[in-house]
């Protein structure tokens, strides 16, 4: 018996050396992927940040400097001193827009998801269908008839034009519909003989439940806010009012383009966005994940 004990724990000694080297052939693969993948997704943003501090005159030299030399802030100085480029102005309204039209995303989006995870009502599975099938419509299809239906609400030029399409956003209901199925009706049911109503329950019972899914998608939406280019510039036309992508396309025009003003601006639009998503990014995947556990 004890030579047969030996025997064995010799043998998966002698295996095991085959499988860690087989882990590791297998990590190298996956990273000899990814790392030039990351490095082909990372050089055109450091280019950018590189290029927003490199003085204009030195923007078209052979090779490329990956290092700003010599580093200068004239640019930024440039584009917030320039009258007729109210870059201030428009991060102003970009971070307006994106706060405000991110609240009433996540209050609306919540308020429907909430009802079709938890109520009865006539057709209810009617219209889940068809806010499903919705999804599969892609969105230049429903351009026109959107200018046009805000048009006739005396909507365009403001920022209603851009908060309301997006508050009927279909994702973020069937994402959050999710979540509210995986809370037990217990809770709800234990509210009620407390003497909470309905609204009540919804917001102090169940939606701190999902306040992970919330964030998630809440970040999701900022971003979605933020970087939005195509919207923003049918619906808006006063150049005070633009917001930051918009203004961007501003910078580019002309016989003449100041790089380092673009660049400048660019710098400006996408910083905030990668420094929040760099320190959220954790309640982002925990948000996407769990959704994909719940509902039913």
């Amino acid at each position: 018996m004890a030579i047969t004990n030996t025997v064995d724990t010799l043998s998966s000694t002698a295996v095991r050396p085959g499988r860690k080297s087989r882990f590791n052939l297998e990590t190298l693969g996956i990273y000899l992927i990814l790392v030039p993948l990351g490095i082909a997704l990372v050089l055109p943003v450091w280019y950018m940040v590189v290029m927003a501090f490199t003085p204009e005159n030195y923007q078209l030299r052979w090779p490329i400097v990956w290092v700003p030399e010599p580093f200068t802030l004239a640019n930024f100085q440039h584009i917030f001193a320039d009258a007729t480029l109210p870059v201030a102005r428009w991060l102003l309204n970009s971070v307006m827009v994106t706060f405000v039209g991110t609240a009433l995303v996540l209050f609306i989006s919540s308020l429907a998801a909430y009802a079709f995870a938890r109520l009865e009502f006539p057709l209810k599975n009617v219209l889940f269908f068809i806010l499903i099938i919705s999804l599969m419509i892609p969105g230049t299809i429903t351009f026109i008839p959107a200018f046009l239906l805000l048009r006739d609400l005396s909507l365009l030029n403001s920022y209603g034009a851009i908060w309301l399409p997006a508050m009927a956003g279909a994702w973020s209901v069937f994402f959050l519909r999710q979540q509210f199925y995986a809370i037990p009706k217990e809770l709800e049911d234990a509210a009620y003989v407390d003497g909470a109503g309905r609204f009540r329950i919804y917001w102090q019972v169940c939606l701190p439940l999902v306040q992970a899914a919330l964030f998630a998608q809440g970040i999701l939406t900022a971003l979605a806010f933020w970087n939005d280019l195509f919207w923003p510039l049918i619906v808006l036309s006063d150049r005070p009012s633009l917001t930051l992508p918009v203004g961007l396309l501003v910078l580019s025009q002309g016989s003449y383009i100041q790089r380092g003003l673009a660049f400048a601006g660019g710098f400006l639009a996408a910083a905030p966005p990668l420094i929040f998503y760099f320190i959220f990014q954790r309640y982002i995947i925990k948000g996407v994940t769990t959704s994909g556990l719940a509902g039913r």
